[in-house]
């Protein structure tokens, strides 16, 4: 039995090395969010057993939980590099799938067609304004038109703090785009990674709420900035050593286990 005991807690410190190795990968990856392994106790027990002869029979992995606290803001001086100066995250949709993903990587640039996308070709979505009043009912694609009605030429899109896109041309003109749409969760330990800094809805995270940055809950958008991991590289690394000496205890508690059952087999032959 001590032999299959110590085998989860093996297989947990696997685990949690995977966890941590996969965290130290990522410390220089622009909205990653580390990660933490939890664990819980396996108890061998029935309604009449003796609470105080109850026995543990090791240890299971209960839930890998996602740290979303805010990284290390970074300027950059790139004017689409946007950093979310508290809660919330950015909304991309697919052009190809039309999937929502929600992301906390804020580096985006403008496409050949005018849109807004990220480097998975993602386009950032906006809400429209109607008549200088943000719709925030319904979110939309960040298109920014090559020239204006004037046939004047695109020559820089901005964002502001309070997510207004405004695309400015030669002619002096601007035209606001739309207002960043940011999204919040009941419950963002529970979205589920998709890689790419980016992650999906689920049953446990709750339905999006959308907001425009600086309203509500919703923090404020830093233009020229991006958001660096939260991996902290000393941290990460005090964990692995803990890791490993767990790994090492269980391994030498199946070695001893093994010489005992060797023993007792002798003793009966």
């Amino acid at each position: 039995m001590s032999y299959y005991t110590s085998l989860t807690g093996l297989k947990n410190a696997q685990t949690d090395l995977n966890v941590i190795s996969h965290n130290i990968a990522n410390a220089e990856t622009n909205g990653f969010k580390k990660s933490n392994t939890q664990f819980a106790d396996i108890i061998s027990s029935s309604v009449i057993t003796d609470p105080s002869l109850t026995v543990g029979i090791g240890s299971r992995v209960a839930e890998i939980r996602q740290n979303f606290g805010v990284g290390a803001i970074e300027q950059t001086g790139n004017a689409l590099d946007l950093a979310i100066g508290g809660e919330g995250f950015f909304t991309t949709a697919s052009p190809i799938s039309g999937q929502t993903t929600y992301t906390r990587n804020g580096a985006f640039s403008v496409d050949g067609n005018g849109y807004i996308k990220n480097a998975e070709g993602g386009r950032l979505q906006v809400f429209p304004n109607t008549n200088g009043t943000v719709n925030t009912a319904t979110h939309q694609d960040a298109l920014v038109a090559p020239q204006n009605a004037a046939g004047s030429t695109l020559a820089s899109v901005t964002i502001d703090n309070e997510g207004q896109v405004v695309a400015s041309y030669d002619d002096g003109t601007n035209t606001n785009i739309g207002t960043l749409a940011l999204a919040n969760f009941t419950a963002p330990t529970g979205l589920k990674q998709v890689g790419d800094s980016s992650w999906k809805v689920t049953g446990k995270s709750g339905p999006a709420a959308y907001g425009a940055p600086g309203s509500g809950a919703f923090g404020s958008i830093n233009s020229g900035s991006l958001e660096r991991s939260n991996v902290d590289i000393a941290e990460e690394l005090v964990d692995l050593i803990s890791a490993q000496r767990y790994f090492q205890a269980n391994a030498k508690a199946i070695d001893t286990a093994t010489q005992i059952s060797q023993t007792v087999i002798n003793l009966r032959t």
